[in-house]
């Protein structure tokens, strides 16, 4: 039952792997993702992405009769995945409570701006406003600047993640260790600043306020975006011991490996400045390729800054099957993205991308899962509920 991002997110990684995923949307208008992102013929390709693989019911859960097919999917459900506003399935009579009581074994993943508990459970929040709140933004960017987005909704996709990560360890523990249903309650805000990695430690024993460090981190060096002759830019990262030591092989400068300004990690972090202005230096006299090839010689990391066309066009993304073609009746055929992660024995797939129109699986699903003959179906349909 999620719209717009968070909660799909989260279908479309199961749906991926074989998962019956049944999308709940409101008749006629459906997910509000219909007509976001750009539009090819008047239908939205990000939808055919975060719908994919899943099957499309329309009900109207402002009706006493939609609510009541919910339950009765319920019963039938492994997990469901939301992400109103908290408050609103208590307020259609859907809380934990009376879902737990249809099928105690279920496990409900509820997707929120701040958690389902606290003084701002009750605001309405955005993967803009998580990233913002749970520290992301502040330190994105360079010094003395607004700190920008970045140019996806991250604070919705890592919200996703962390809630699909509590639904499987949700399931393992019911399946596996004999457990009962639970409820998974996971915050966009909460999400983001998982992701802070030491941020928070430094500033309780150290009072240190990370802030933002443009395109390198100033305790990892040599590890930023460095140019080649002909002004493109690609990331080198040397900051442990033996790749630097590496990286001044290729550059020809082995000296520099152990000079005490760079000899350990600690140094080199804290003279990133002057490191950063010699190995620029050194690439700047190079090609891309000639750059690289010295780089791939010496087994030092390295990566170019792609654009979509250029991933698309990348040797190992092809190899990995992460540029996938299906055919579509709107779309013809249309490229979408692999399936991630790769499983030997389970790998998953694409069987079919995002649902043409809300409530295309109503009859199939209604019959087959709840038993309702076509006339009850559409008695439904009469009335506005399916």
């Amino acid at each position: 039952m999620g719209q717009l991002i968070a909660g799909p997110f989260v279908g479309s990684r199961l749906a991926d792997f074989g998962a019956e995923v049944i999308k709940v949307e409101p008749p006629g208008k459906g997910d509000p993702m219909r007509n976001w992102g750009k539009a090819f013929d008047g239908n939205s390709l990000w939808w055919s992405v975060i719908a994919r693989n899943k099957k499309s019911v329309s009900i109207d859960l402002a009706q006493d009769d939609g609510r009541d097919l919910v339950r009765e999917l319920v019963r039938e459900a492994d997990a469901v995945v939301e992400n109103f506003r908290p408050g609103t399935l208590e307020k259609w009579g859907l809380g934990p409570k009376e879902l737990h009581e249809i099928n105690p074994k279920l496990v409900i993943v509820r997707i929120s701006g701040f958690g389902q508990t606290g003084p701002y459970a009750n605001r309405p929040g955005f993967a803009s406003v998580g990233e913002a709140m749970g520290g992301l933004r502040y330190i994105n960017g360079f010094p003395g600047q607004v700190p920008p987005r970045s140019g996806i909704s991250l604070g919705d996709t890592l919200a996703a993640l962390f809630a699909l990560e509590g639904l499987l360890m949700a399931l393992y523990w019911r399946d596996a260790k004999g457990g009962t249903g639970q409820v998974v309650d996971a915050s966009i805000l909460e999400s983001c600043f998982a992701m802070l990695e030491s941020t928070l430690p430094e500033y309780d024993k150290l009072g240190i306020v990370r802030e933002p460090m443009g395109t390198g981190l100033k305790s990892l060096a040599p590890s930023n975006v460095y140019p080649t002759r002909e002004g493109r830019n690609l990331i080198i990262a040397a900051n442990a011991d033996p790749l630097f030591r590496r990286l001044t092989q290729a550059m020809g400068q082995p000296e520099l490996a152990d000079d005490p300004r760079f000899a350990t990690h600690i140094a080199r972090g804290e003279n990133s400045e002057e490191l950063d202005a010699l190995v620029a230096a050194w690439s700047a006299t190079l090609d891309f390729g000639d750059l690289t090839a010295a780089l791939d010689e010496h087994s030092v990391v390295w990566g170019p800054i792609n654009s979509i066309a250029d991933v698309v066009a990348d040797p190992q993304v092809k190899a990995r099957e992460m540029v996938v073609r299906r055919e579509d009746p709107r779309f013809g055929e249309v490229a979408v993205p692999g399936v991630v992660p790769k499983l030997s024995e389970t790998p998953g797939g694409i069987e079919w991308l995002g649902r043409a129109t809300a409530g295309e699986d109503n009859a199939a699903v209604f019959g087959a899962v709840l038993g309702m003959t076509a006339e009850q179906v559409q008695a439904l349909s009469d009335r506005n509920v399916v």
